[in-house]
């Protein structure tokens, strides 16, 4: 039996990192949407191609193409004990083509943790970075400041703060993100399968209650 994991979470939760770990905690393959969307137009697969066609005209990838990817992905190797889905599915429409596409395997989706935060949480998260000019360099005024405000520590240079990590832009991702998530977590709420984790807890607690659940 695999085991089908489905990791659910707004920006600025750490969602993809404990992803990454709960990979190396379960040997399960991490199985990221973005990852995969950026290794398929760099090889220039048939369907990276499809994909940047729709990227460079400024239209959203359509489900077809996405879920192809995700069903090629899930078919290699490493995929055999199962997968941690980082950033699919998306919307119902998708959950249920994932659901199809298990359903040829005789298996199905195990756990979908929803590790969550409120909106001040993730705010002060994503808004209080802060990037050196030079390098790329990344700081961040609560959890890793600068030894002198405004400058990088390892370079000297300017430490300015990127037009996607401002307030308003931040708080406007949370809120696309709630709007287009919702009916993906009533789905899945429905269906028995939504655990919800604090987020806002220390990165090790919040390790140790996704192992809780997909230990069950």
């Amino acid at each position: 039996m695999a085991t089908y994991i489905v990791m659910l979470g707004p920006p600025g939760v750490g969602k993809g990192t404990q992803a990454k770990i709960l990979a190396g905690k379960t040997g399960l393959a991490h199985v990221s949407s973005g990852d995969l969307f950026r290794e398929n137009i760099k090889n220039q697969t048939e369907l990276g191609q499809l994909a940047q066609s729709f990227i460079n005209k400024g239209e959203l990838v359509p489900d077809d193409v996405t879920i192809a990817m995700i069903r090629e992905r899930l078919f290699r190797q490493d995929c055999q004990a199962g997968a941690i889905l980082d950033g699919f599915p998306r919307t119902p429409a998708q959950a249920k083509a994932l659901k199809q596409m298990l359903a040829e395997f005789e298996e199905d989706v195990d756990h979908v943790p929803f590790v969550n935060a409120t909106k001040e949480v993730l705010v002060t998260r994503l808004s209080g970075r802060w990037t050196c000019r030079a390098n790329g360099h990344v700081f961040h005024e609560t959890f890793n400041p600068p030894k002198e405000l405004g400058i990088c520590d390892f370079d000297g240079s300017e430490l300015y703060q990127r037009e996607d990590d401002k307030v308003e832009t931040v708080t406007r991702r949370i809120q696309v993100y709630a709007d287009q998530t919702a009916p993906l977590i009533t789905y899945y709420r429905e269906a028995g399968k939504l655990v919800e984790i604090d987020g806002s807890q220390p990165i090790e607690k919040v390790t140790v209650a996704l192992m809780e659940v997909v230990s069950k």
